[in-house]
């Protein structure tokens, strides 16, 4: 049962990324990842690491895809069109692409996979004790490196989404 979970799930990740860079629309393209972030939740759930999967949730699925929508919103490009890349470049896109494609099928099928029994199950008590911990192995940095990262997303949404207009109104001053 776990196999065909992870296989639908696999498969929903690659046709949302797919749709994700090959999307025209940018706010499209924003949803197209959002579910290929919930994929990768999922993934982590499937495995049973529930504090990656709620940080995947919250953070990236929620809370960056919220900044970017917003970001996009606020500067009134719902419908903004992205420029096509000339076939050079999907050609060495592309090409590149098989070559990691190999890198990692090679990487795969050469490793001896030890399959580990996992006994202990984390509970909302322990993710909540990490979070909040300032000893070894707690997690109260990452946790505020994260705010950083927020910012820095929507930063970058909104220079995105503005786009020529920045080069224009630095004209005018």
């Amino acid at each position: 049962m776990e196999k065909i979970i992870f296989y639908i799930l696999a498969l929903i990740m690659i046709v949302f990324a797919i749709a994700s860079v090959t999307s025209r629309q940018m706010l499209r393209s924003v949803i197209y990842l959002l579910f290929v972030l919930i994929g990768v939740a999922g993934i982590y759930f499937l495995i049973d690491y529930n504090f990656l999967a709620a940080v995947q949730l919250t953070v990236y699925a929620g809370g960056i895809i919220v900044l970017v929508i917003f970001s996009v919103l606020l500067v009134h490009h719902i419908e903004m069109e992205l420029e096509m890349a000339k076939l050079s470049k999907k050609l060495l896109t592309g090409l590149v692409c098989l070559i990691g494609l190999g890198i990692f099928l090679a990487t795969i099928y050469s490793t001896d996979f030890i399959v580990v029994e996992n006994y202990k199950s984390t509970t909302v008590e322990d993710i909540g004790m990490g979070l909040l911990s300032y000893e070894a192995g707690g997690f109260i940095l990452p946790f505020e490196v994260i705010s950083i990262l927020l910012l820095a997303a929507m930063i970058g949404a909104i220079i995105i989404g503005k786009g020529d207009k920045l080069t224009k109104n630095d004209d005018t001053l």
